[in-house]
């Protein structure tokens, strides 16, 4: 139960193709905040995601699984609705967005604008990513790995080794 006297929820959305460490870390720090939180994991066709959604769910659950200093429950679902809907089918108060980057903020800030208009009793609370994740992305991830770089600095050995075989392919 949070000072408030609420129980909270707050969702974290992503595509997470894959899951990096900067994501992992956001989620550990959004795990602090409230009292349960959902990883959703949008299927979003229009990316062209190398793994399915079923494999991005289970390589989620398996690195949350190994995550140290969790703060509260933590529960991966995934998504194929608006935002704000799958927030309020999960009774959440709050979106959890990440920030890299300069970059990335007009575009989280317009869409913070859209989910407000949506539904404007949902928060959305920005998250900084730390130093040591800030050029960290999925998709230079990808792009490392499929050309045969070192990418364990980035993935947990379970996303490196996944990322391996689908590069071998």
């Amino acid at each position: 139960m949070s000072r408030t006297g609420r129980y909270l929820t707050g969702v974290y959305p992503g595509t997470f193709d894959p899951v990096t460490k900067g994501h992992l870390h956001l989620i550990r720090r959004a795990s602090r905040i409230v009292d349960h939180l959902i990883v959703g994991v949008a299927d979003n066709p229009r990316k062209g995601p190398l793994f399915s959604q079923q494999e991005r769910l289970e390589m989620l659950q398996t690195d949350i699984q190994n995550l140290p200093e969790k703060g509260c429950e933590i529960e991966v679902k995934s998504f194929n609705t608006l935002l704000v809907e799958f927030a309020k089918e999960n009774n959440a108060s709050c979106i959890f967005r990440g920030l890299r980057a300069v970059s990335d903020f007009e575009y989280e800030f317009q869409m913070t604008g859209m989910n407000s208009k949506l539904d404007p009793t949902i928060e959305t609370v920005f998250l900084m990513a730390a130093d040591k994740w800030q050029f960290v992305s999925a998709s230079f991830v990808k792009e490392v790995s499929s050309h045969g770089g070192d990418i364990e600095k980035f993935v947990t050995p379970h996303v490196a080794e996944l990322l391996k075989k689908k590069f071998k392919k």
